[in-house]
Parts: C-alpha cells; structure tokens; sequence
C-alpha cells in the first residue's frame, strides 16, 4: 500500500521555527516529525511513500531524497500553488489505483497502520478516518438560561468530550472524482462531498498516544512524551 504525507503546510502556529525549517524536519529527539512517521509506517510493513510537499519542500527533498537510506521508498509531488489539504492528492490520480493511506506529516501517533488497513478493506468504505476522543476542559464558568434570561444552571470550568480526526485516512481511489485537478479544496471539504453524494464514510477510534504538533506548547507535549517513553518508536529503520 502506498502512503501520501501531507507536508506543505507553512506551519505558521510554530514560528519562528519554521522560518528556516518546514515542520515535518522539526526534531523530535534525534529524527525530524516526519521520521517517527516512517518509523511507524514501517512497522506495518508500508514503505511506499508519496510526499506532497510545498513551502520549504526541497529542504524535505534534500535532507531524505529517494529514502534508500532509511529503508524507504519515497517520490514526491510538488503542488506549486497551496492547493489546501486535499487537493495535492488529485496529482497522483494517474498513478493511485488502490486503497491509499493519506496522513498529516506533523504527527506523533502509535497508530498500527496494518490494523487500520484491515479494518479498512473489511468495512468496504470509501474513506476511513482515523479518529481519536479528545477531551476539552473550558476554562470558564458556563451558564445555562432559558428563553427569560433565568439563570438555571451553572457550570463551574466543565469537560467536554468529541471524537475528532487524526488527520489519518485511507481512501479508495474513487474519491479523485469528487476533487478537480488543481483546484483547491480541504480534507473536510471531500468529506462532505463524499456525505452529501451518499458514499460510505467510516470512523476507526484509536485508543493509544496521538498528538497533532499544530502549536509551541503540542511541540513540547512531543518532547516531553519521548523523553519519557524513549521506545515510543523503533530506534532505526533497517
């Protein structure tokens, strides 16, 4: 199976770092993000790797180039106008004929991609999507009124729970038809569109670590994760 990594973004959420450095090359530990991807793909027995890079792409390009020598079998796509996140897959319409993966390349995640395929081609959907119960605590007291303006309860910093995407998914190569080549158009966007055309989109919940390294402080939940769980990865790809 072959995998598709996101990694054009500018990540402007973690300035001034990636001024010089495009956040898939951020290090986490000894590798860059994007190696811990690898790694984890890896494992699963996934070594056929597209990038889709943009800004600071061929810092990318440079520093893993075809990726014999992490084990790796990567090529790349260059989108050279910010498509948003789902269009950059309509590039490889030509030479995707089956189920693929397509991730975010700025996660930290022991996700089993093996496990996640089989459920995937058991389910028989057009999209699967990683997804993950992330719980959110208000820092505010919260009131409740009715349709007077009587206050009839109070809520003093309460926790709400959602299942949100890990920005993970596997796809059947059907979904380029409901993407125009070059044009732009988000993740979100082909979801709904797969939705309202009334194709089957599936959830599968994973229940171990995952972090979206979006800002400083994620950025540092990653740092602290690893030097409490060194093993969080293989420590070499061979």
């Amino acid at each position: 199976m072959k995998a598709v990594i996101l990694a054009g973004g500018k990540g402007s959420r973690l300035y001034p770092y990636t001024t010089i450095l495009p956040k898939p090359l951020m290090p986490i530990g000894e590798i860059p993000i994007l190696e811990h991807l690898f790694r984890r793909l890896k494992t699963s027995g996934i070594t056929d790797v597209v990038l889709a890079i943009g800004y600071l792409g061929e810092l990318i390009e440079a520093y893993y180039g075809n990726g014999s020598k992490i084990g790796m079998n990567i090529t790349y796509s260059r989108e050279t106008t910010p498509l948003g996140t789902a269009a950059p897959i309509t590039l490889l319409s030509n030479t995707i004929k089956e189920a693929f993966l397509v991730m975010n390349g700025d996660l930290l995640c022991d996700v089993d991609f093996e496990k996640l395929v089989k459920f995937h081609y058991q389910e028989k959907p057009e999209v699967t999507i990683g997804s993950y119960n992330k719980s959110h605590k208000m820092g505010l007291g919260v009131l409740d009124i009715d349709e007077n303006s009587q206050l009839i309860g109070y809520r003093e910093k309460p926790e709400h729970n959602y299942l949100v995407s890990m920005g993970i998914y596997v796809m059947e190569p059907t979904v380029f038809q409901y993407l125009e080549q070059s044009k732009k158009a988000d993740l979100p966007d082909l979801i709904n569109m797969l939705i309202k055309n009334k194709q089957k989109v599936i959830t599968y919940e994973h229940k171990g670590f995952w972090l979206d390294i979006g800002t400083h402080k994620d950025y540092e939940i990653a740092l602290t994760e690893l030097s409490h769980n060194p093993d969080f990865c293989v420590r070499e790809i061979v």
